[in-house]
């Protein structure tokens, strides 16, 4: 079975935050930059379906000269190729466009099976795995906790508010990952001596037939106006009494002469 994992480099969710000059961007030059969570489960489910299945793993990533440490993470755990989409042109494009890129990309590869984290920890757009599968033409299952393979098929239970479902899709498709479908395996030792040896192709947009006109932050069908960090919160104010009926009292008073809610 071919396997193609679409992963994304991603701020590190510990690392401090700050609003860029500029007012619609972050400052990057501190940040530790790390491979999605959600594509690491990615990346792990692909690695168990190809142990069961036979057949290799693919992953697919777009972002400057620094993602590709992201594809040798992935690399390093198991995968067995990589493709690097790196391209200035591309720089700043909005999911959709992104979208575009990345299957453009995966016209080129074999695949049975795609599969990408659900979200992405710095945009949270929810959007671009399932603008791929699209734009391919195949079935897209979202927020997968468990996979089942068999006879050219794929079962996937999913979560939904308050519960689970379970799809069923012939293959190919693209499913993407949820917290709970299981515990992503850290690079080992040989395994990030291995992936030095691990091919992996830079592909330009051109290359890979896009126009620069469709994408790039100059085409975003979405821009970002403004940053803003949450308003400060006031600190907390303790309520005083010696009894029960004392501490509601001074609370209503409060709540009516000085925040005027009643």
């Amino acid at each position: 079975m071919e396997i193609v994992v679409l992963v994304k480099q991603v701020p590190d969710t510990e690392s401090l935050i700050e609003i860029a000059d500029d007012g619609v961007s972050i400052k990057t030059q501190d940040i530790k930059w790390v491979m999605n969570p959600y594509d690491e489960i990615a990346v792990e489910e692909a690695l168990q379906i190809r142990d069961a299945q036979s057949g290799s793993v693919t992953v697919v990533s777009m972002g400057p000269a620094k993602a590709a440490e992201t594809i040798r993470t992935a690399l390093a755990m198991g995968a067995d190729k990589g493709v690097h989409i790196n391209d200035p042109a591309a720089e700043g494009s909005d999911p959709l466009a992104t979208a575009r890129i990345l299957a453009a990309a995966l016209k080129e590869l074999p695949f049975d099976l795609i599969i990408a984290g659900h979200r992405a920890v710095d945009e949270d757009n929810y959007q671009v795995a399932s603008a791929v599968a699209e734009f391919l033409g195949i079935p897209q299952i979202s927020m997968v906790i468990k996979t089942e393979m068999a006879d050219g098929r794929i079962r996937c239970h999913r979560t939904i508010d308050g519960g689970t479902v379970v799809v069923e899709a012939a293959l190919p498709a693209l499913f993407t990952t949820q917290r709970g479908l299981n515990e992503p395996r850290y690079a080992s030792l040989p395994g990030i001596m291995k992936a030095k040896k691990k091919p992996m192709a830079v592909k330009t947009i051109a290359e890979l037939g896009i126009d620069p006109a469709t994408v790039g932050a100059a085409n975003r069908k979405i821009r970002v106006a403004a940053l803003n960090f949450p308003p400060q919160r006031e600190a907390v104010r303790m309520v005083e009494g010696e009894a029960a009926a004392d501490k509601a009292a001074e609370l209503v008073k409060v709540l009516h002469e000085e925040a005027k809610i009643i």
